[in-house]
């Protein structure tokens, strides 16, 4: 089955081809670069450069894939959660094209198209699964069961993973995105990594909480004198402040994988992306004996191969084909509800 996904939900455009929900025949992305100047995405420039990239972006997908749109068999699109304006755009474009090809149409949880990622690295993955997303949207804990039903674990209870590092870099003055910035800061850092606390909000806890970790870093900022913080003390401090969120991104998948006696391990999200989370992931799945999957770093990021994975997993597991207009795009949707 071939799948086009379409993906629009913050500030990437993207369309993807994936054949039999494994083999990934094109995946575009446009970023768009015009938030940075003013350190977040501003929701109505994303609509708008969705508006005029989506279709440009389609195509180009078919092009890479070499098929036309008559090849295609599946329509997924990402209609939840996100920018309200932004997944507007890429919903109404996969409707009207569903609508004109006559072909099905299926509506995607952004979160779970993360989560299927892990099946994109590796499509012969054994079930159950515990995944940790982790994004500048997203810190949650999920059960996938053999059925692929997908179950809430543990959620953040205020900052996102990611939502943190960008915080913390406005703080820094180091600019947006700010995971990327903070990344390379810790990984040039020579000193003594700055000591910040570890909220694991109690024995048992899969949830997650950085605010205090951001308090904590502008009180160092701060009683410091941020003018008096030198290049090398601000490596120092990014690194302590990187090594404190995945401590305990580290320790919360622990206790998933211990408390569902769970051997498959994933770890999705813009954040994966990070080369010292990766390898810090890995080894801790060594040392526990399970299988640890994270997918390439262009699949942690926002994109389209992700969408259509997960509509094709939805679709091929659903005995009612017919998902067309039940839902429409939504910016909010319950954190407990990932289908």
């Amino acid at each position: 089955m071939m799948v086009l996904g379409i993906e629009s939900s913050c500030d990437e455009t993207s369309a993807s081809l994936v054949q039999d929900g494994k083999i990934i025949l094109s995946n575009v992305i446009h970023s768009q670069l015009i938030h940075q100047q003013y350190g977040g995405v501003v929701p109505e420039l994303a609509a708008r450069d969705h508006l005029n990239r989506v279709s440009q972006v389609t195509e180009e997908a078919l092009v890479r894939g070499r098929i036309g749109f008559a090849d295609v068999d599946l329509i997924a699109v990402t209609n939840r959660p996100g920018l309200a304006g932004a997944l507007l755009v890429g919903y109404s474009y996969a409707q009207g094209l569903s609508l004109s090809l006559g072909i099905p149409l299926i509506p995607v949880n952004h979160v779970s198209g993360h989560i299927y990622t892990a099946f994109l690295k590796r499509p012969d993955i054994q079930l159950p699964l515990v995944a940790l997303a982790v994004s500048g949207g997203h810190t949650s804990l999920f059960y996938m069961d053999r059925d692929h039903k997908i179950s809430l674990l543990g959620q953040t209870l205020d900052d996102a993973a990611g939502e943190a590092f960008d915080k913390c870099a406005k703080m820094m003055g180091l600019g947006y995105p700010g995971g990327p910035l903070i990344e390379r800061q810790a990984g040039a850092n020579k000193i003594k990594p700055v000591k910040f606390p570890r909220a694991l909000l109690g024995q048992d806890s899969l949830d997650f909480s950085f605010s205090g970790l951001k308090t904590a870093v502008l009180n160092h900022l701060q009683n410091r004198g941020q003018s008096d913080v030198s290049d090398g003390e601000l490596s120092s401090i990014c690194a302590g402040f990187q090594e404190a969120v995945f401590d305990v991104l580290t320790e919360k998948l622990r206790r998933a994988a211990v408390l569902t006696n769970c051997r498959t391990l994933a770890v999705v999200g813009g954040v994966a992306s990070n080369q010292a989370l990766r390898e810090k992931m890995v080894s801790f799945g060594r040392q526990e004996g399970r299988e640890m999957i994270i997918p390439n770093p262009v699949l942690c990021t926002d994109n389209a191969a992700m969408i259509a994975c997960c509509g094709y997993h939805l679709y091929r597991n659903s005995s009612d084909k017919h998902f067309e207009y039940k839902v429409s795009a939504r910016a909010i949707w319950p954190k407990y509800q990932t289908s």
